[in-house]
């Protein structure tokens, strides 16, 4: 008998996967997990029925969370991950030698014990003297931190559960207090495809905040529709002003210094939703 896992992209799409094996599923505090070995992208990460990542295409959304940011300011020194129990984003923050500290703050401690356990080429760096990990609300640890961080990664899930809230006004609001005077933050927003009006929502409230806002993108086979973007907010510096050559290489799979600036060209229907 074949065991295929399905994830509804939307009520009426989705894309589905012949497993292999399944590893691990629990119902935690916060949400559904599961860990699948699928026979196309390997070991699969799914939260609430999402897929969160996979083995096979994980290095694109972790190398685009982290290297156009960490690129684009001039000193990160102290980095926040807020969700990423998974520890990829922070695996692609460590390859940046001027970041003296990178902290984890996931709400659910089961994501980071599953990921150690079954995703290491993921999850390896999690221990890494550099990095502090909290179990903790990452909404919460916004809230009470002010003019701390260089650059905040938002790191999350689909805007859905505990996830809800890191897409609301009021915690970009609070990202910008607790980054310092010159601080940058970055975070997932989701497909154009399906999710445009969460694109033109997140846009809308971040440009109400931060001077300088840029959107780009990067193809992820595994997530909805296949085009996925991201947001950057700055206080100071352009992620369109950088240099590329003075980008250094750095052990990648997507991410290039050329690629720095091509992300943010984007396609005219996703261009309009953000003009």
């Amino acid at each position: 008998m074949e065991l295929w896992f399905t994830e509804k992209q939307t009520p009426v799409f989705g894309i589905t996967a012949k497993i292999k094996e399944t590893l691990v599923t629990e119902k935690t505090d916060f949400q559904d997990l599961s860990i699948i070995d699928t026979e196309e992208f390997g070991r699969m990460l799914v939260l609430d029925g999402m897929v969160m990542t996979t083995v096979k295409d994980e290095f694109v959304y972790h190398e685009m969370v982290a290297h156009p940011a960490l690129f684009t300011h001039p000193n990160p020194k102290r980095v926040l991950v807020v969700g990423g129990g998974d520890g990829g984003v922070i695996r692609e923050v460590l390859k940046h030698p001027e970041v003296e500290k990178a902290v984890l703050v996931d709400i659910d401690g089961k994501v980071i014990e599953y990921s150690k356990k079954f995703l290491p080429e993921i999850a390896g760096e999690l221990d890494n003297p550099r990095v502090e990990v909290q179990v903790n609300d990452g909404y919460m640890h916004i809230v009470e931190s002010k003019n701390k961080y260089d650059v905040i990664m938002v790191d999350s899930t689909e805007p859905v559960g505990p996830a809800v809230q890191l897409f609301e006004r009021g915690f970009y609001q609070g990202i910008y207090e607790a980054l310092k005077e010159d601080g940058i933050f970055v975070a997932q927003t989701d497909n154009p495809w399906f999710k445009a009006d969460l694109i033109q929502q997140v846009n809308r409230d971040v440009k109400e905040i931060f001077p300088i806002v840029r959107v780009y993108g990067a193809n992820i086979p595994t997530y909805p529709s296949g085009l996925w973007t991201f947001t950057i907010g700055s206080k100071t510096y352009d992620p369109l002003q950088v240099d590329e050559t003075k980008i250094p290489k750095i052990d990648t799979k997507y991410y290039t210094p050329r690629l720095h600036k091509a992300a943010f060209v984007l396609p005219k229907f996703v261009e309009d939703l953000v003009k």
